[in-house]
């Protein structure tokens, strides 16, 4: 279908516009040109065939409005003494960093946006500010200065590290920054950490991708190399720093020898799956002083989650398959199951674990063209948010139970509203 011949087709609705059009809005040559390294550029496409989308996802203005609410609102009640009081714990210290790149990820359902989860180290955030200005016009509906958003992305970026550091370190140059993960040239979204580092370096940071072991702490300091590392960006996902080849990191975190985001304090007071019990509960949010108005808003945007106990386990057994279960403290969709194909097996291991059930909220649809056949993919929505903003909104597009990068015309995909 021609970009023409869409536009007669579509209106300025979103919804008309995810269901029929489908138009491939993404220019790859462009895209190359921002990705801020040729080799990597040419590499990601051939590594990772899937991880962008040919075509983009709409929403409307009162959409927007209800996702910048819900993540306002989020924002301002996991701050709340009473709520962080019912999570964190002695173990958990906190320090003044505020966590970058929270993320919380929506399905669209008939009644509004529902939270599926909220992460504190949601990747994609570099990989998708290329991703939006690497498009092109659609349907009359997308903006012609999309180039110059990387650009934007990439200030409010750039001052999201520099404002963590100044709430740490008061009058103190922020130096070097190390962006650490397990093994991380064999972490699918490497190719984003060096973006990342690309951006950063032209800041004027020094820039170092790490594994944990390659950082030495000499009960002052972590180093590597004999280099002090000022702020570490933590894409580990051993979320409290517990593991044993982390103790070094905990010691320093704990000493606030380095400024560490985001931190074990984040993970817990946003990204604990239990978290959702407590947003979707109006009793305990009356305890915390929150809004009439606040809880209204959340009690619609939170799927009804429990806690998976030997109390209510044959119920929820009974109920699976209008439930989705996930670990409390999992990652990136695994060990999660949707109710309806969970075999007796998997139940006895989902029993062992420490797991939530939540309501079963069906993803969104978009219509693609995949080689010259419309068909159509599953979607979600993530909000890429700091201290309660939303810089960035993007989609996934895929087929199966969860989110894969692995589906032929899935991957990332850009979000733009519409009137």
């Amino acid at each position: 279908m021609t970009n023409s011949s869409c536009e007669n087709k579509c209106n300025s609705s979103a919804n008309n516009l995810n269901q029929h059009c489908y138009c491939k809005t993404l220019n790859r040559d462009l895209l190359l040109q921002l990705l801020q390294d040729d080799n990597l550029a040419a590499e990601i496409f051939v590594s990772h065939p899937q991880m962008f989308s040919n075509t983009a996802v709409f929403i409307s203005a009162d959409q927007w409005v209800q996702l910048t609410l819900i993540v306002d609102i989020i924002e301002r009640v996991v701050h709340l003494p009473r709520f962080q009081h019912k999570i964190a714990t002695q173990e958990t210290p906190r320090n003044a960093a505020a966590g970058i790149f929270v993320g919380v990820d929506f399905h669209m359902s008939a009644t509004g946006h529902k939270v599926i989860e909220i992460n504190t180290n949601a990747g994609g955030g570099f990989l998708n500010a290329a991703l939006v200005a690497a498009q092109t016009a659609c349907c009359e509906v997308l903006n012609p200065a999309l180039p110059s958003m990387e650009k934007k992305l990439h200030e409010e970026f750039i001052a999201m590290f520099r404002n963590e550091w100044n709430l740490c370190r008061i009058n103190e140059p922020l130096i070097t920054i190390a962006i650490v993960d397990q093994q991380p040239e064999q972490q699918f979204l490497y190719p984003e950490f060096r973006i990342a580092q690309a951006v950063l370096q032209a800041a004027g940071f020094n820039v170092l991708i790490l594994d944990p072991s390659e950082l030495k702490w000499n009960g002052t300091y972590l180093h590597f190399q004999n280099k002090k590392i000022d702020l570490i960006y933590n894409r580990l996902t051993d979320f409290s720093l517990s593991e044993s080849h982390h103790q070094h990191l905990r010691h320093a975190y704990d000493q606030n020898a380095v400024v560490i985001t985001p931190n074990p304090f984040h993970h817990a007071i946003y990204a604990d799956k239990r978290n959702l019990i407590m947003l979707g509960n109006t009793e305990f949010l009356q305890s915390c002083a929150v809004s009439e108005a606040d809880i209204e808003i959340l009690q619609q945007a939170i799927p009804d989650t429990r806690a998976l106990t030997p109390d209510n386990a044959a119920q929820l057994w009974q109920e699976r398959k209008q439930l989705f279960f996930k670990p409390v403290c999992g990652f990136g969709s695994k060990a999660a199951y949707r109710g309806d194909k969970i075999t007796t097996k998997v139940w006895q291991e989902i029993l062992q674990g420490n797991y939530i059930a939540q309501e079963l909220i069906p993803p969104g649809q978009r219509g693609v063209s995949v080689d010259n056949q419309q068909t159509e993919l599953k979607m979600d929505i993530r909000a890429y948010a700091y201290q309660g903003k939303i810089q960035l909104l993007a989609a996934r597009l895929y087929q199966g139970q969860t989110t894969n990068f692995r589906t032929e015309g899935g991957g990332f995909a850009p979000v733009f509203v519409v009137d």
